[in-house]
């Protein structure tokens, strides 16, 4: 079975990024979250915590945020050394930081999506 990337193809900066991995990486599953209510069965996150960062699914695991993205740029040749370079202690950290404030600031922006 194929991993599967659940994002948010209504913000226009996910969008572009993740139209850019599908290009590259057809061994991956993209779904966006838009488009499916059953998403947040599959993964057991309610929508806008699906909203709030990108969630990958493999092998009954689940993978969120830079971890999602590290399992993504594996996938991907040209990508590998940045998965490995991510993997490193305080690279990873600092990674796993910068991720959290732009996704939350990507939430924000788009903020109209959420349910109320």
């Amino acid at each position: 079975m194929k991993p599967k990337v659940y994002f948010n193809e209504k913000c226009s900066i996910c969008k572009i990024e993740i139209n850019h991995y599908q290009k590259k990486c057809d061994s991956i599953e993209w779904l966006d979250i838009n488009t499916n209510n059953n998403y947040t069965n599959e993964i057991k996150k309610n929508r806008n915590q699906l909203l709030r960062r990108i969630h990958l699914k493999h092998n009954d695991k689940i993978l969120i945020g830079i971890d999602a993205f590290i399992f993504i740029w594996s996938k991907i040749p040209k990508y590998k050394i940045l998965s490995k370079l991510l993997k490193l202690p305080i690279i990873y950290q600092f990674s796993f930081i910068g991720y959290e404030i732009l996704a939350f600031l990507l939430f924000i922006k788009n903020y109209k999506q959420f349910d109320k």
